[in-house]
């Protein structure tokens, strides 16, 4: 089991502690767990595979994987831990075949996770077009194949998440089907590091508005549309949604259940007629209520995309012609 590098030279006194979790789990709960470390606080969670994969096929994942986390010493620590150890309790009972994940810790101080998991991020086809690779590491496209250069700094999104796999998924089957959203406008909420922007300006989007309510999400992406040069298509702004009035063709947002469910008022309304919404980041165990929420007239569902527990909807609204 690899661990994190070790920092060389003298420790800061007044560097950050923080709690290192290994949690190691069958490959089924994987990326539910993720999501929930995610939500819970944690920092730098990234993925490893107890087992190799097969070189053949990149989405065939090992049968146990380890996710290491970082959650800040602070006030809120034990309530995060707590919280930790009672979703293992549900995640147990609600899978008994499996085998119970399990997790250990350990305090480290300035444990250098920012660039620690620049080793496990390597070139991937996301799609059938789209090939997400990080700016550190070489590949050479073939013909057809659109290259996103992506480095996440600390904003979610490098393409290995099942939840933004979908999306680019998604994306590339939208662009590709009737060239329709060819020079259109595209919304990107929650951008992260810009990478659905990215895609969507690299697949023929004329104008991309990425927002992000992370002042340090909105720098990274910012950085990635000039590594990707299409910063003169792309617009990422630090704000709210709500604030929005304008429509847009296609809408795309790789969130969690609980945001989509905060913000489907500001996506419905600002969907043009027409036009599609890209939602991601759903669980099976939540898709009644976004559903509930989403599934309404004028809205259709266009396109369901799954990996195993994840969800991903493409919704069509109504041009309201008659």
């Amino acid at each position: 089991m690899r661990t994190m590098p070790e920092e060389s030279g003298k420790v800061d006194e007044n560097a950050e502690e923080w709690l290192k979790i290994e949690l190691t789990t069958p490959s089924e709960l994987s990326d539910t767990l993720s999501n929930f470390l995610t939500e819970l606080g944690a920092q730098g969670v990234f993925q490893e595979f107890m087992e190799p994969q097969s070189p053949r096929d990149p989405h065939e994942t090992a049968s146990r994987e380890t996710l290491t986390a970082f959650l800040p010493c602070d006030v809120d620590l034990e309530p995060r831990l707590s919280g930790l150890r009672s979703y293992l309790d549900s995640l147990a009972e609600l899978f008994p075949e499996l085998e119970r994940p399990a997790f250990r810790t350990q305090v480290a101080r300035d444990p250098g996770w920012g660039s620690a998991w620049k080793q496990f991020f390597k070139p991937l086809r996301a799609s059938r077009n789209l090939v997400i690779k990080p700016t550190w590491e070489s590949f050479t496209p073939k013909g057809g194949e659109t290259v996103v250069e992506i480095d996440p700094g600390m904003a979610f999104g490098t393409g290995q998440h099942a939840s933004t796999r979908l999306c680019l998924e998604a994306i590339d089957a939208l662009f590709s089907r009737d060239g329709g959203l060819a020079n259109s406008r595209v919304l990107d909420v929650g951008t992260g590091s810009g990478i659905l922007g990215i895609a969507c300006a690299k697949l023929g989007a004329g104008a991309v508005l990425c927002l992000d309510t992370d002042p340090l999400a909105t720098g990274i992406a910012r950085e990635n549309a000039l590594f990707n040069r299409v910063e003169d298509r792309m617009t990422v702004v630090h704000g709210d949604i709500a604030t929005l009035d304008a429509s847009f063709p296609l809408i795309v947002a790789n969130l969690t259940a609980r945001i989509l469910a905060e913000l489907h008022p500001h996506l419905l309304r600002l969907v043009a007629p027409g036009g599609c919404l890209v939602i991601s980041g759903i669980i099976e165990q939540d898709r009644p209520e976004i559903e509930a929420r989403f599934l309404r007239d004028p809205f259709m569902l266009d396109r369901l995309i799954t990996e195993k527990e994840w969800l991903c909807y493409i919704l069509k609204k109504a041009d309201g012609r008659r």
